[in-house]
C-alpha cells in the first residue's frame, strides 16, 4: 500500500462560484481526455492515487494545503460527469450528501443496469472499515463512490480531527482490494498531514490473529461481557493476566457505554458472524464495540493487533487564497479552450501531442 504525507489542514471556507465552474469545465475536459486516451479504468486508478489526486486538485487551482480540495474536486467531477457520457458515475459527497450515497448508487444501477444494491452494500462497508477498523482519531465526513460501466469502482473518503485541525484522506480502488476480504490492507493509499504514534489498525495484516480472536470471543466465550466489564472498569486499565502476553492497549481515557455494548454484543452473538466483514455489517457495531472486542481478543487469547499508523502537489493556475499566487482567470480560461480543442481533435481521430 502506498503511503505519504501532505499538509491537509481543515478549511471552513467556501469555493467561489466562478472558480467552481472553471474547475468543473477543466476537470471535465481532462477527465474526458484521459478516458478517451487511456480508458475509464485508468482514470479510476489515477483518482485512487493520493498524490495524483492532490496534484489534479492543485492543477485546477484549488488550495494545495486545504481539506476542501477533496470536497470541491470530487463535487466538480461529479457535476461534470453528469454533463458528459463517459461511462463513469459519481455518488455521495460531504456530510448529509455522503449519507445519500447508497440511494444514489441504487438510482445509478436502475439507469445503467449495474448492481446498485451490491455497490450500496460496498459503500456502507467501506465507510465502516475506515471509521471502525482504522481508529486514528479522524471521523469520516466525506464519502464519494465512483463506479464505471464495466463494474470497477473507486472510493475517496476524508476524515477530520477537530482537535488537531487536520484532515486525512483514504483512497480505494477495486483492483487493489480483495473482494473476498475488504478488511485486509485494502487501500490504494492513505494521505495525511502527520504520522501518529499509536493507531489501532485492524486492516493491517499483523492484526489478522486479533480479528480471528474477535470472532472467537463472540462465538466461543460464554460470558463476554464479564471479561469486557473487568477490562473497561479497571481503574488503571493496566492488566496482566497469568500465562498471557499482553501488550499495552490504548484505552486509558475510553468512555464505554456498558449497557449499549452489552446489547450490541448480544445481537452479534445471536447472528454468529463468521468474519470481521460479517460483524461490521451488523447494525450498531461501531468503533467502541470494535475496540472493546479487540482488547478482549488480546487479553483472552494473546492476539495483539497492529498499532502502526497506516498513513505529495503541483501549481499551475495559482490558488483561490493566493498561494502561491491568486488565480489567473485569463490563463485558466485559455487552458480550458486548449483542452476543449484537444477533445475535439481526439474525437476526430487525429493524433495530438
Amino acid at each position: 500500500m502506498k503511503t505519504g504525507t501532505a499538509t491537509i489542514p481543515l478549511d471552513y471556507g467556501k469555493c467561489p462560484r466562478w472558480l467552481f465552474e472553471r474547475m468543473k469545465n477543466l476537470g471535465g475536459l481532462m477527465m474526458e481526455l484521459i478516458i478517451e486516451e487511456f480508458g475509464v479504468n485508468e482514470f479510476l486508478r489515477r483518482l485512487s492515487h493520493p498524490v495524483w489526486f492532490q496534484s489534479f486538485g492543485s492543477l485546477l487551482a484549488f488550495d494545495w494545503n486545504s481539506s476542501g480540495l477533496t470536497v470541491v474536486l470530487t463535487s466538480a467531477l461529479k457535476s461534470a460527469s453528469k454533463e458528459r457520457n463517459l461511462g463513469i458515475y459519481f455518488a455521495g459527497g460531504k456530510g448529509k450528501t455522503s449519507r445519500q450515497t447508497p440511494n444514489e448508487l441504487m438510482e445509478i444501477g436502475y439507469r445503467t443496469g449495474l448492481d446498485g444494491l451490491e455497490y450500496s452494500r460496498l459503500s456502507k462497508l467501506i465507510a465502516k472499515i475506515d471509521n471502525s477498523l482504522i481508529q486514528d482519531g479522524f471521523d469520516i465526513y466525506h464519502h464519494i463512490f465512483i463506479v464505471s460501466e464495466n463494474g470497477n469502482w473507486a472510493v475517496i473518503q476524508q476524515g477530520m480531527n477537530t482537535n488537531q485541525g487536520q484532515a486525512r484522506r483514504y483512497h480505494w480502488f477495486s483492483e487493489n482490494a480483495n473482494r473476498n476480504d475488504l478488511t485486509s490492507e485494502p487501500h490504494a493509499g492513505i494521505i495525511s498531514s502527520s504520522i501518529l504514534n499509536r493507531v489501532l489498525d485492524l486492516t493491517n495484516k499483523r492484526s489478522e490473529e486479533n480479528k480471528r480472536g474477535i470472532i472467537r470471543v463472540l462465538t466461543e466465550e460464554k460470558d463476554v461481557m464479564r471479561e469486557i466489564s473487568k477490562i473497561i472498569s479497571h481503574p488503571e486499565r493496566n492488566l496482566f493476566l497469568p500465562d498471557i502476553e499482553f501488550h499495552y492497549h490504548p484505552v486509558v481515557e475510553e468512555r464505554f457505554d456498558i449497557k449499549r455494548i452489552k446489547q450490541t454484543l448480544e445481537k452479534a452473538k445471536f447472528l454468529q458472524p463468521q468474519t470481521i466483514q460479517d460483524l461490521l455489517s451488523i447494525e450498531g457495531i461501531g468503533p467502541r464495540t470494535i475496540r472493546a472486542l479487540s482488547l478482549a481478543s488480546e487479553l483472552i487469547y494473546g492476539y495483539s493487533p497492529s498499532f502502526q499508523d497506516p498513513a505529495r502537489y503541483t501549481f499551475a493556475h495559482g490558488g483561490k487564497d493566493g498561494t502561491p499566487y491568486f488565480v489567473d482567470r485569463q490563463t485558466y480560461d485559455q487552458t480550458i479552450k486548449i483542452f476543449k480543442k484537444a477533445v475535439e481533435i481526439s474525437k476526430k481521430g487525429k493524433i495530438f501531442l
